[in-house]
Parts: C-alpha cells; sequence; structure tokens
C-alpha cells in the first residue's frame, strides 16, 4: 500500500457498474463521484461476497440507512467482486435482498487500488470506511483488518462530529456540547 487516499485527499475520480435493485430489468446503475457531488457520503468497503462478517455489516449499514438520510449522506457499499456476484448475493442472502444503497462493483479493482486499500496477497479490499464531505474532500477513514467487522455507530458518531464543523472531544456524541461551544462561552 504505497499509495493511499487518507483524509484531506480528494476522493478518486469513478464511474462503476452497481448492484441498486434485484428486480429483473432494474439490477444496473453507474454511480460516480456525480452521484453524491454537493452531498455527504459514506463509501465503506468489504473483501468478498459470499463470506461470514461482511453480511454482518452490510446488513447493520443497511438498518442504519435512514440515521445516513436523516444527515443528509449518501451510503454506498463497495468490494471488488463484479455486479453479477453483487446480484446474486442479494437475491440469495435474506439479509441483503431489502438493501437501500448501492453495491459498487470494483471489479477491475482500480478504485480500490486508487484508494490504497487492497490487500497485498488476494488483492482484496480491506474493511475500509471512508467519509467524504460535500467537496468531495476525505474528511475520515477507517481500515479494519480482513477478520473485524466495523462499527456502524462510530460511523455515525463521526459523520455527526464532521457535520458540528466544530471542536469535538473524545467520545462526542450528538447533542452534547463541543469544545467550539464552550471556548465561546467562556
Amino acid at each position: 500500500m504505497s499509495n493511499f487516499v487518507t483524509v484531506g485527499h480528494a476522493f478518486p475520480t469513478f464511474n462503476k457498474q452497481s448492484v441498486v435493485s434485484i428486480e429483473k430489468g432494474k439490477e444496473f446503475a453507474f454511480i460516480n463521484n456525480d452521484s453524491f457531488k454537493g452531498k455527504w457520503a459514506v463509501m465503506f468497503w468489504w473483501p468478498k461476497d459470499f463470506t461470514f462478517v461482511c453480511p454482518t455489516e452490510i446488513a447493520e449499514f443497511n438498518k442504519n440507512y435512514n440515521n445516513f438520510v436523516d444527515r443528509d449522506t449518501v451510503l454506498y457499499g463497495a468490494s471488488t467482486d463484479s455486479e453479477f456476484v453483487h446480484a446474486a448475493w442479494r437475491r440469495d442472502h435474506a439479509d441483503l435482498r431489502e438493501l437501500k444503497f448501492p453495491m459498487i462493483a470494483d471489479t477491475n479493482k482500480s478504485l480500490a487500488e486508487a484508494l490504497g486499500i487492497l490487500t497485498a496477497d488476494e488483492k482484496v479490499a480491506y474493511r475500509a470506511t471512508f467519509i467524504i464531505d460535500p467537496e468531495g474532500i476525505v474528511r475520515w477513514v477507517n481500515i479494519n483488518d480482513l477478520s473485524v467487522g466495523r462499527n456502524v455507530d462510530e460511523v455515525l458518531r463521526v459523520l455527526d462530529a464532521l457535520q458540528t464543523d466544530e471542536l469535538c472531544p473524545c467520545n462526542w456524541t450528538k447533542g452534547e456540547e463541543t469544545l467550539t461551544h464552550k471556548l465561546a462561552a467562556e
């Protein structure tokens, strides 16, 4: 991982086929940077379809979908599997049939490579999560090893903190006073 995208970098330009439905004839659509231009976005990656930890994460993001919508944030999932594998997995797995967000297929691995999130051996994506601001700038990156699922509540907490555009102390949660507010009051 010599090249990687981190906080302060522009999110790489991409245009990828994605699974947006399991309804016959409406399964696929292209997703690109224009799909979230001017909006907050969260893109989370998993290593492979038809595995064990991945569907637990995808299902948890789906359960929290409205929490992202309430924050005016677009949600995307992605892996290096093809759109056909994504579609088959969605049809096959009960927890994935009703997904409310697209599953991006980075089949040629160009976006995962540009992000610097491919494993050295198998060239699959780590469990990476990116929060991207309305200007297309990465504001938060979290990468877990392949065996450890992420915490969706933490993604939401960080998104809340970033959207305040203020100084937020350790363990801050939405509704609590920010440091910026405290400093202004003093």
